[in-house]
Formats: structure tokens, C-alpha cells, sequence
């Protein structure tokens, strides 16, 4: 399997979950950013660019690992 072919599934269990891309490299700085509502479903991959992501708000999140939800603060 290539190392940049890993991806997340997130669904937004709220408006205004924001999705946040973070680069690789020396230095980790924010490149991508989308924000999803209610019901919305994005794919997310790993690639060259993108080593981590950072999510914001009531998300139900799913990899190769497992599932998880976000939770309340």
C-alpha cells in the first residue's frame, strides 16, 4: 500500500464543522480548509502535501483504524 494512500471519511453531525489540511515537512502549517454542514460528507486523503488533519465541531470520523466521534466539550 503507498504510504499516501491512507484517507479519513468525516460527517459533519452539525453545521459548521470545519476540516482543516496540515502540511508535512520541517515546518507543519495549515494549507486546506473546508467547512462542512449537517449531513455532509467529505473524503479526506494523505498525500505528499497533507500529513494531519485537524477537525472542529461534532464530526463522526472513520479510517482504517476505526471509527470515532468528536467529543462535547
Amino acid at each position: 500500500m503507498d504510504q499516501y494512500s491512507d484517507f479519513i471519511i468525516i460527517k459533519a453531525k452539525e453545521n459548521g464543522v470545519n476540516v482543516i489540511g496540515l502540511t508535512r515537512g520541517k515546518e507543519t502549517r495549515f494549507h486546506h480548509s473546508e467547512k462542512l454542514d449537517k449531513g455532509e460528507v467529505m473524503i479526506f486523503q494523505f498525500t505528499e502535501h497533507t500529513s494531519a488533519v485537524k477537525i472542529r465541531g461534532k464530526a463522526l470520523i472513520q479510517s482504517r483504524h476505526g471509527v470515532l466521534e468528536t467529543e462535547d466539550e
